[in-house]
């Protein structure tokens, strides 16, 4: 009896911890230092990733920054219409770059890791939603490798949180599509 009820215990333990893992995994956030550049992926819920930019650069965390990303539909990239509202937020054209060519996260990486290193920034700032900051942050590694430093720093999201991601259909959508991604580009890692 003593045992099963240990075990009903421990059940109930992983159950709570599990989710509040996954969340936490998901979305790594890091004290805010100075760095070069600031890096803004595109994706979900735009006009908060850029503000969540655009407040770093006002912040005086780093003096530039770079937002990457293709069109996902029209002839405008997601970095254009990220660098426009910017601009209408204040930030002068002169301090903002642009990565036009990525369809994917893992282009994100791979294109504005080109930019990065020949901007000659050894620090960035990763902005992204939270539930995309750790896959976006693996890829960013992987193109940049050990000399430059990643501080990642997520937008707000208007419905998924790392405490209560599982209270809404979308975010639960969202959290196992991204668990599910983050192992697939592992896998073909480690098979490459």
């Amino acid at each position: 009896m003593k045992k099963l009820f240990i075990a009903i215990i421990i059940s109930i333990i992983i159950a709570v911890a599990t989710p509040i893992v996954i969340g936490i995994y998901l979305s790594p956030q890091d004290e805010l230092q100075k760095a070069d550049l600031i890096v803004v992926v595109s994706g979900g819920e735009t006009a908060a990733r850029v503000k969540e930019g655009v407040w770093l650069y006002e912040s005086g965390y780093a003096p530039k920054i770079l937002f990457s990303g293709a069109a996902a539909e029209g002839d405008v990239s997601n970095a254009l219409s990220m660098k426009r509202i910017a601009m209408r937020d204040g930030v002068p054209n002169g301090n903002i770059l642009i990565e036009e060519d990525s369809k994917d996260t893992l282009q994100n990486a791979e294109f504005s890791a080109r930019i990065i290193k020949e901007t000659g920034a050894k620090s960035i700032i990763l902005s992204t939603s939270p539930y995309h900051q750790r896959r976006t942050y693996i890829h960013f590694r992987y193109y940049l490798g050990g000399g430059t430093k990643i501080s990642n720093w997520s937008a707000k999201d208007s419905t998924w949180r790392k405490l209560g991601w599982w209270k809404n259909e979308e975010s639960i959508r969202l959290t196992f599509s991204e668990l599910l991604k983050i192992f697939y580009s592992e896998t073909n890692k480690k098979e490459n």
